[in-house]
């Protein structure tokens, strides 16, 4: 791949979002079932249609440029998820397993802050301004999300996963689940 233009690299950027937000389609409902928390496992759902309604943005984004969104695997995504995913198969207590859920959610937040914020200026900077508009509506999602993600984790997810075994609350975990 040349990088001989800012456009390029606008594509670049985009297709390798595109790419993350599909693989994201992918996990969100497995980090749902996961959650113990009716919070969290709302939120995740929550996000999920959100997610969609980003892949849709950038599909408006791609016919306006006239480019197609394939073409690039996003690594980085991959990895973060994968990660996301052994958290997954752990014997965790359900409120420990919740905290590490959005602490891996917040690592893919950050991810796409970036990635959307760099697009967005870079479309800005090339006068394209619906694409601006829409990925700055998706920037302020993520960052949205980001937010939600902090306040279920300071608000009560971190203090219960400190003694776990007095939150009964909760859902089993999806380990618990299976092995009942």
């Amino acid at each position: 791949m040349k990088l001989d233009s800012l456009e390029t690299l606008l594509v670049e950027e985009l297709r390798d979002l595109y790419n993350a937000e599909r693989q994201i389609l992918k996990a969100l409902p497995k980090m749902a079932k996961a959650a113990s928390s009716p919070n969290l496992e709302k939120g995740f759902q929550e996000h999920l249609q959100q997610t969609q309604a980003q892949v849709e943005r950038l599909d408006r984004i791609f016919t306006d440029l006239g480019k197609s969104p394939k073409g690039k695997k996003c690594e980085a995504m991959e990895g973060l998820l994968k990660e996301g995913a052994e958290l997954l198969e752990a014997d965790a207590e359900p409120p420990v397993l919740d905290a590490a859920l959005i602490a891996a959610a917040q690592r893919v937040e950050h991810y796409e802050i970036a990635g959307y914020g760099c697009a967005r200026t870079y479309a800005k900077l090339l006068g394209h301004d619906e694409a601006t508009k829409l990925l700055q509506q998706t920037l302020d999602e993520e960052k949205r999300t980001d937010e939600k993600l902090t306040e279920l984790a300071v608000g009560s997810i971190n203090t219960e996963a400190v003694h776990p075994e007095t939150n009964s609350e909760r859902k089993p975990s999806t380990q618990r689940r299976a092995r009942a």
